[in-house]
């Protein structure tokens, strides 16, 4: 039996094939920002601890939802109760508790941004950190990059066939990278990611809004391409 050319895994002298990888990098403003938030308490009475626990998050939530929809988003996170214990005698006792409340905010106003991390840094026992830059999953640059990718495989495919005096005939295959079981490339994080900033709550009058730049984001793009191309001049 006999196979089409286009159904066999290499090429024949008179169905060749050209197989490349197109790329892509773009560089591009962040859609979100989001910052964590710990709230925290401490006291000698369990109660009282919890109780300044909960009035420090509610006031913090409070804060957050007064902004609206530039805050896209707030999730509260790890909750916790810890006792601190000292050694009295020759045994242990408890000295005070510690509790800590775990929230993130997602934002969509980077304007908005600066004036609220300095608004909850200058909230008592709270502590802000970020923010981390992003896109979100539908942002159309993930699949301008992806599109650009797929334009690069294709010139860099027909360079090759004209290298030899063909010219590119019909695609045959093209693919994520990895989904072909291909080792999958190390890439960086995408610039901004790791960027953080932390504040403790101050003691004294408001601060002026913090100016905060977006970092601009890097998106990556990577395909497979298989063609057929005419047969060589060589």
């Amino acid at each position: 039996m006999t196979q089409d050319a286009t159904h066999q895994p290499y090429g024949t002298p008179d169905t060749p094939r050209v197989a490349v990888r197109g790329e892509a990098r773009l560089e591009v403003d962040p859609e979100i920002a989001r910052i964590g938030i710990t709230v925290s308490a401490r006291g000698t009475d369990r109660r009282a601890a919890l109780d300044d626990l909960t009035r420090r998050n509610n006031t913090v939530l409070e804060l957050l939802k007064s902004y609206g929809e530039p805050v896209e988003k707030i999730e509260t996170g790890a909750f916790s109760i810890t006792p601190e214990l000292t050694r009295h005698g020759r045994g242990e006792r408890i000295r005070a508790y510690h509790g800590r409340v775990h929230i993130t905010a997602e934002l969509n106003d980077f304007t908005t941004l600066g004036e609220l991390t300095t608004r909850l840094a200058d909230q008592e026992l709270t502590q802000v950190d970020g923010p981390w830059w992003a896109l979100r999953p539908t942002s159309p640059a993930h699949g301008e990059a992806r599109r650009q990718a797929v334009l690069e495989a294709v010139q860099r495919a027909r360079e090759y066939a004209r290298a030899l005096g063909a010219d590119l005939a019909a695609l045959v295959e093209l693919a994520d990278l990895g989904a072909e079981n291909a080792a999958p490339v190390a890439m960086a994080a995408p610039g901004g990611m790791m960027r953080a900033m932390s504040f403790g709550g101050t003691e004294d009058g408001g601060a002026p809004p913090l100016d905060l730049e977006p970092q601009r984001q890097t998106v990556y793009a990577q395909v497979n391409a298989r063609f057929t191309m005419t047969p060589p001049q060589l």
